[in-house]
């Protein structure tokens, strides 16, 4: 994914990092990011403990500033998502047939700028919320 040099050569692109709650995988984005959509699927649901607020960037913006602990796993056939193996936050979901890379909003550093503006899967929510923003 991406390419170190990417964010200093254009130096309009806009820029946003990110990481994991131990800081082993960190990240930066030369790109804008996607606006907030909120996944209820349940592998969503599984992996983030709730349902999954995702933004998303072309994946060759996307450039490792440190990425020892990030593993890759198969979620689906046609799918994977990109977790730290020290402290399994959960970052990253692409589709192998994809260029973009779907990235968990709560990894992103503040100020993101981003609202949710979308909700997906919603028959697969579960039964212990309401969705009461106005995004649907």
């Amino acid at each position: 994914m991406g390419h170190p040099a990417a964010c200093r050569v254009n130096m309009g692109t806009e820029v946003h990092h990110g990481g994991c709650l131990c800081g082993a995988v960190r990240y930066e984005v030369c790109a804008p990011l996607r606006s907030i959509t909120a996944c209820h699927c349940s592998q969503c649901r599984r992996t983030s403990g709730h349902y999954a607020a995702m933004s998303s960037a072309p994946s060759a913006a996307i450039t490792f500033i440190s990425s020892a602990t990030l593993s890759w796993y198969r979620s689906s056939t046609t799918a994977e998502r990109g977790f730290c193996n020290t402290c399994g936050s959960n970052l990253f979901w692409r589709e192998f047939v994809s260029d973009t890379t779907s990235i968990t909003a709560g990894t992103l550093d503040l100020p993101t700028g981003l609202t949710i503006t979308s909700h997906i899967f919603t028959a697969d929510k579960s039964d212990y919320y309401d969705i009461g923003d106005c995004a649907r």
